[in-house]
């Protein structure tokens, strides 16, 4: 094959998975879980000793689908993490721990979750979207911090599938960096969290 087949090869390639993105039948893995400056530094303030994350599950009594896939227009976003938005918030949590340099796999306090919403819809005028879980911090196996957080967003939204779809997915991505803000910002969960 030649470099000018292989070139058209690539280019057939993409403008097929822009045609499934837009007739509404792809299936899309969200991008990987990155560290953000403001949790970095809400962690550092937090006073917290370094900690270990935990499991994150699907809440008892919760459908499965929730944490498999979310639709947005008939397209279907799913988890990097095996195909787990639960394993996704536990990736989150992990990276601004780690990048806030908080993170130890060996703490005698330990941060697990059971993920209870998740949520996006890309409607024709606005879009919504939410996200919630229950966050349990363990020390030395005793349950010191248990609280249901939720966070959700609104946003304007396209007509157009090509812009709406992109944008509900950028907007549902964030409410996990921002769950994770609700976490460590928490009051409650500071007081716990002391020394």
């Amino acid at each position: 094959m030649t470099l000018k087949q292989c070139v058209c090869r690539s280019a057939a390639m993409a403008a097929a998975a822009a045609v499934l993105v837009l007739t509404g039948c792809a299936q899309v893995k969200l991008g990987a879980a990155n560290p953000s400056i403001e949790n970095i530094q809400a962690a550092k303030a937090s006073g917290m000793p370094p900690v270990a994350v935990g499991t994150f599950v699907l809440a008892e009594g919760v459908p499965r689908s929730v944490d498999e896939a979310v639709s947005i227009r008939s397209n279907r976003f799913f988890s990097p993490y095996d195909s787990s938005f639960a394993k996704y918030l536990q990736e989150t949590l992990t990276a601004e721990l780690r990048a806030a340099g908080l993170l130890d796999a060996n703490a005698a306090t330990r941060i697990s979750g059971q993920l209870t919403r998740s949520e996006v819809e890309a409607g024709t005028s606005s879009g919504t979207a939410s996200l919630g879980a229950w966050f349990v911090v363990y020390r030395n196996d005793a349950v010191i911090y248990r609280k249901q957080l939720v966070e959700q967003d609104n946003w304007p939204s396209s007509f157009v599938g090509a812009v709406a779809i992109p944008d509900a997915a950028n907007h549902y991505a964030a409410l996990y960096r921002r769950l994770v803000a609700r976490l460590l910002t928490d009051e409650d969960f500071r007081k716990a969290m002391k020394p």
